[in-house]
This record gives structure tokens, sequence and C-alpha cells, in this order.
């Protein structure tokens, strides 16, 4: 605020010096300014390269990974809006030198989206000399995003009754089909509800909290309700899902806990992924994730799902998972394949924390083995058989000669020499990928498959009962698998559920994410 004139000085020495010490305050001002925004940029490229880093560690552990992800990138979001904000106040008051943040590059907005045109007139007449007889040279567009809230509406389906003069016969257009029995939501609202939970991770009471801000109540109970019958009406597809997965030739599986409402108390029930994913040895065959709940980690619920499956599961060193793999079982033993990118973990962590040479040394190896696998992603199993042969098997035999070689030299209580014990005691299980193509070298499938449920957990917190972990399982197929297959879920399920009722039994497989795509909805919608 400027000085009031009353108080400035009477003379030209003291208003000099008035002047000065004004000036010097300001260049204090400005340089602080400077610098605490050269140390907010300085900050923001460091998570920036730090993001990146994580997100190149494609095999370390991946639940801890992705929340450290999120972690920093919450704070580098709270470091730029800061930044944004110390640099439009400077803006607002005076221009100083400030730090050069590097701003990304824009993306053109989408094609599909529709454009509305806001045309500012032209001048009517020269603004220079004032005369009338103006030409048009061109036009420069400038594009803003734009987002409507959600628009609500109620749609009546009126039924004309008609009467025959001659017989007196009243004739009426039947009822039409609810996509829900009784219900009284449209697909595309059940579509939203059930995707905002099991997508979105929104549970119901903030849903709930949302649709009552936008002005139209609705009770989380009729949401439950919802979700319940939904899950009902798409009871087929995930059945028919289930069967696709155990028909692979190989499955991965993973659990992950989940916490289940008790009396008093929470306790802690499984949920269980089994993906089919042929795409890495180039199967023709569509991905699909199949999930199912159980109310303990037993090895025997695996065992139950999988039936009479007798192809090759890939998974962790779950011992629940052993008898699987035995020979007499009833319905014949299942051939294992180890998890590369698990056992690396040990060591990475090892190598990490500790600076254990061997650990570092072991990281070293089994990473020029994956740089080998990702070379041959996707192609035929024959050809990626004659690659792993060829340059694979060499460095898998020289690693186990190095791995007893540096275990002879260590305590048994050692922690390498546990990493290592973890590789040698499963050997024929690890090296199953040099005489088949089909197998991977990681489970990082499933584990990416049980990611959602992760992050999902920490917003609903528990299942509320067992049912409602088996509900969960259920729609976790469905939005997963459309995931795996290129597909929106919202969109998917929307339109599965406006069809299903009246869809014939015997064609349900045509509604499978992978049968499906957007013309089809757009040209029911036509």
């Amino acid at each position: 605020m400027p000085n009031a004139p009353e108080s400035l000085p009477s003379d030209l020495a003291a208003a000099h010096a008035m002047i000065l010490a004004e000036r010097e305050a300001r260049r204090a001002a400005e340089t602080a300014g400077a610098a605490a925004r050269l140390t907010l940029g300085i900050e923001i490229e460091r998570l920036k390269l730090e993001i990146a880093r994580l997100r190149r560690e494609r095999f370390g552990p991946s639940s801890e990974r992705s929340a450290r992800i999120e972690q920093l990138e919450l704070r580098l979001e709270d470091l730029e809006e800061a930044a944004a904000e110390t640099a439009a106040t400077a803006d607002a008051a005076v221009t100083v030198a400030t730090f050069a943040r590097q701003k990304p590059a824009r993306r053109p907005l989408p094609d599909h989206l529709p454009r509305h045109r806001v045309v500012h007139p032209g001048p009517a007449a020269c603004p220079c000399c004032g005369g009338t007889a103006l030409r048009k040279l061109g036009e420069d567009v400038t594009e803003t995003l734009e987002r409507i809230p959600a628009r609500w509406r109620v749609i009546q389906h009126v039924r004309e009754r008609f009467s025959c003069r001659a017989c007196e016969t009243i004739s009426q257009d039947p009822a039409p089909f609810h996509s829900i029995n009784r219900g009284r939501a449209g697909p595309e609202l059940l579509a939203e509800v059930v995707f905002g939970k099991f997508g979105l991770h929104l549970p119901l009471h903030r849903q709930s909290e949302r649709f009552a801000r936008e002005g139209v109540p609705i009770e989380v109970s009729t949401l439950a309700d919802w979700v319940g019958a939904v899950t009902t009406a798409l009871a087929p597809l995930v059945g028919l899902i289930e069967a696709h997965v155990r028909k692979g030739c190989r499955i991965h599986l993973d659990d992950t806990p989940v916490p289940v409402l008790a009396k008093g108390r929470t306790r802690t029930g499984r949920l269980w992924t089994a993906v089919r994913d042929d795409r890495p040895f180039g199967g023709p065959d569509p991905p699909a994730a199949s999930y199912f709940y159980s109310a303990d980690r037993s090895g025997s619920h695996a065992e139950t799902w999988l039936g009479s499956y007798t192809g090759i599961v890939q998974a962790d060193a779950f011992s629940g998972f052993g008898r699987l793999y035995e020979p007499g079982r009833t319905a014949g033993g299942m051939i294992e394949a180890g998890c590369w990118a698990h056992a690396r973990r040990k060591f990475f962590e090892l190598a990490d924390l500790q600076k254990a040479p061997i650990a570092i040394e072991a990281v070293a190896r089994i990473d020029a083995i994956f740089a080998i696998e990702r070379e041959i992603n996707g192609r035929a199993p024959g050809d990626r058989q004659v690659v792993r042969q060829g340059r694979s098997r060499p460095l898998v035999a020289s690693l186990e000669a190095w791995f007893r070689a540096s275990r002879a030299k260590l305590s048994p209580k050692a922690k390498t020499a546990v990493a290592i014990d973890y590789m040698l005691k499963r050997w024929p299980a690890f090296i199953r990928f040099l005489d088949d193509g089909r197998v991977c070298l990681s489970n990082n499938a499933a584990e990416r498959a049980i990611r959602p449920l992760a992050v999902g957990r920490r917003n609903w917190t528990f299942a509320g009962s067992d049912n409602g972990g088996r509900r969960a399982a259920a729609m976790y197929t469905l939005i997963e698998t459309a995931k795996l297959n290129g597909i929106d879920p919202r969109a998917w399920l929307a339109d599965v559920l406006s069809r299903l009722q009246d869809h014939p039994a015997r064609h349900v497989a045509d509604l499978l994410p992978w049968a499906w795509s957007p013309s089809m909805a757009a040209q029911k919608a036509a």
C-alpha cells in the first residue's frame, strides 16, 4: 500500500533515502521469490525423475511400487500447484526472472468430440481509418476442452391401448423389459454405479452423496440392491469367462487378502485371480481374467476352481499350490512354471537396501535373461523356444553354476542364501521356459490383475460378507476382462444390460467383451 501523503519526507535527502530503501526491499523480495521458485522447480524435476525411475522398474514389488508412485505423484501434483500459484502471483505483481519450468507437450484434443463454435465477430469498421469496406482474410481457432455435468432424465415408455370396433378386442404392446427385475434404473445408470464401485473404486455411500448433490437422492440400500441384481443378471457371462480361462494351455494364478466384516471385527478372506493371456506367445484367443473368492487361503480353493485343468500354471511359490502339481492328483497333475520376477525381487531388495555384492550380481544376470524375453515377446512358441535354446540356456546354466558356487560360501541363515535357495529348490520349475515357448518368464499378468483389487481395497475398506466377496469377484471378472480386451467397461456393461433380457440364451457368447465393439452399441442407439 503506498505511503499516505502526510507520511512522506519533507526534504530531498530523506526522500532519496526512502526510495533507495524501498528499492532494496523490493529487490530482496524478488530475490527470495526467485529462490523459492527455483527450489520448487528443482524439487519438481527430482520427483519427475524418481517417478520415471520407479515406472521403469518393471519387475520390482508391484504393490509397494504402485503405492510409492501414487504418493510421489500426489507430492508432485502439490508442488506443481504451488509453482503455478507462485508464478501467477508474481505475474500479477511484478515480472522477475523465474525458474524455467518445462511444460508438457500439449496433445491435440480428441477428434471424436463434438465441436461447438463460438464466433467472436470482427469489427464493423476499420479501427484505423473508420472505413466499412472490410474483407475477411481468415480466422484463428482456439480450442478449449469443456465437460458438461451429468444430465439426469426420466424416460417414459408410453404404451397406447386400442380397441377393435368390430370385436371389442383390446390390444397393446407388451411392457418393455427392464435391465433388472422390477428395477427403475436404466442400463446406463446401472453400469455407472457398478463400474464406479468396482472399476473406479468409489464406495456406494460416496456415489449416493454425489447423486444427492446433483438433485437425485438415491439411498445406499437401493444402490446395493442394484449391484446385487446386476451381478445376478450377468452371471451367465461370468460363467463363460471362467470356462474360457480354464481352456487355456497356460494360466497365471495369484491372490490377495480382503478384509471381511464380522461381528465386532473383520476377518481376512481371499480374492484369487486366474488369468489367461496368450498374447506373449502369439496365441489367437482373447485374454481374460477370472476371479473367485474364498474365506481363507487354503490351496484347496484354487484346486477346486481349476477342476480337471492339467495345463501350465504360473504362480509364486505359495505352499498351497504344491498339491496342484502332484502326479497322483485325481484330475492329473498340472505343470509348474516358476516366476523369475518374484525370485528377482528377493535379490533386488538385498541389492537396493544392503548393497550385497552377490545380490547385485544376481540381479544383473537375471536382467540379461529378461532382456532376451522382451525381444521375443509376441512371437510364436517355436520361435521363442529356438531363441531361448540358443541365447537364454547358456545364461541360465551359467547362473545355476554361479548360484551353487556362491551358496557354498554363505551361511544358511544369510538372507542372500535364502534368496538363492528359493530358486535352487525349485530349479526345474524355473527352467521350464527353456523347453516350452508358451511359458512366460514371470507371473506379472496375474500381479497386474490383482493390482486393481489392492487399489480398490483402500477405498471400500472391507467386504460386507462372504457373499459380498463373491459379488466383487464376479464384477472384477467382467470389468478386468473388458480392460484386457481394450474395451471401455462402462460402455460395454451398459450395452449388455440393455440387451441381455431379450437376447437369445444360445447366443449369450456374442455379448462377451472380445465379441463386442463400440459400433454395436452405436448401431443399437441409431
